[in-house]
């Protein structure tokens, strides 16, 4: 579309904002503290760039990747967040079916507000084979954990993705201000319902507590299913998991909701990267909102990328279709990206093709050798502090 109608496409979260109540709206969009982590997680995808390659031919470009013995159609996944059902009445199902006709896997959350079983069955009801993988908080009674994998196992989930971030709650000043603390009448976390402990019928609050690497090798015992640990965002921590014999590394700060003083995920994913050193796929979420940024986390070591807000505002402003689209629209933004970078395959992006924003950069940077150009000097952006 060109001429006076064209103008720069809608902000998804504003459309959400003008669709959702907003202690909804703020639940969903805030983070923990004053929002550092939160805005990093974007701000620092928008501080790299991308060194495309040229005259590499081919134009069989394929975006697909390899993931715990699964193909995906592209380096994409749904990641957890909660209460889809705030954002749309129709919820996680339909999340799932999206998501499934979207050639997308999802991994469901346990504080969703439909039962995991349910969510499965929705997108099966789009593709036979989806991809769905069940997020778990290990919680202090050990038969409650056992039971949510159980459900997991009988749901058909395929790994189970172990969010490792949360000892305690961050602080959501958002939520605070608002004075939301608890779902409206009629929604609940559906998949704590008629666990032990809690009488029939009712639910039970998910722990937030400090789990320990035993209770991982517990929770190894007691299910086949691949374990992927979510929120690692330093190297030892990473070294430890795939020495315990974790199956995958999801580098994660939670969407800035937990530890407001974190790096940015892209920021910490480099050095995770390096210290997993290929052992298990390493996947990362947080900040992710198009395909130059899917890009950058591929070539800085990641597998697969994870979006979650980007899904809940389509959910609330477009529905089931509004989800698929979304997901559809960031992946052929993405292959679109990876043919002007100069790849075939996700694999052909590499980590010399990611540079800092403004001089320098290498190879005409501090250490540059006699190659390098004279007289340039570097000049800050916008807002960047000297040091």
């Amino acid at each position: 579309m060109t001429g006076s109608q064209a103008g720069p496409p809608p902000d998804p979260a504003e459309s959400a904002r003008a669709k959702l109540g907003p202690e909804h709206y703020d639940y969903f969009a805030g983070g923990a503290g004053e929002e550092t982590a939160l805005r990093e997680n974007e701000d620092a995808f928008g501080r790299l760039a991308l060194l495309p390659r040229v005259l590499r031919g081919g134009g069989d470009r394929d975006t697909r990747v390899s993931v715990l013995g699964r193909g995906w159609p592209a380096p994409l996944f749904v990641s957890p967040t909660a209460f889809h059902r705030l954002a749309h009445s129709d919820g996680e199902p339909a999340t799932a079916r999206a998501a499934a006709a979207a050639g997308v896997p999802l991994v469901t959350g346990m504080a969703a507000t439909t039962a995991v079983a349910d969510v499965v069955a929705a997108a099966r009801e789009a593709d036979p084979g989806a991809v769905v993988w069940f997020q778990l908080y290990l919680q202090p009674e050990p038969e409650v954990t056992a039971e949510l994998v159980r459900r997991a196992e009988r749901a058909g989930c395929s790994a189970l993705v172990v969010t490792v971030d949360s000892p305690v709650f961050g602080t959501r000043t958002r939520d605070l201000r608002n004075g939301f603390h608890d779902l409206p009448p009629g929604l609940a976390a559906e998949n704590m319902r008629d666990l032990p402990g809690v009488p029939p019928g009712t639910t039970r609050d998910i722990a937030m507590w400090p789990a320990g690497w035993d209770d991982l090798a517990r929770l190894r015992e007691l299910t086949d299913l691949p374990l992927v640990l979510k929120g690692v965002l330093h190297p030892e921590d990473a070294r430890v998991a795939v020495d315990r014999g974790v199956d995958a590394l999801v580098v994660s700060n939670h969407g800035g909701r937990q530890l407001d003083a974190a790096p940015a995920s892209v920021e910490a994913l480099p050095a995770v990267a390096e210290a997993v050193a290929g052992r298990v796929p390493v996947l990362l979420d947080g900040g992710v909102r198009r395909g130059t940024d899917i890009a950058l986390a591929l070539a800085l070591g990641a597998r697969a990328v994870g979006v979650g807000r980007p899904v809940l505002w389509a959910l609330a402003t477009g529905g089931e279709d509004g989800v698929r689209e979304a997901l559809t629209a960031l992946r052929e933004d993405f292959g679109q990206v990876l043919a002007l970078c100069g790849g075939r395959r996700p694999s052909d992006l590499t980590a010399d093709q990611v540079v800092p924003r403004g001089l320098w950069y290498p190879p005409y940077g501090p250490a540059a050798g006699p190659g390098a150009p004279h007289g340039l000097r570097y000049r800050p952006r916008r807002g960047e502090r000297p040091w």
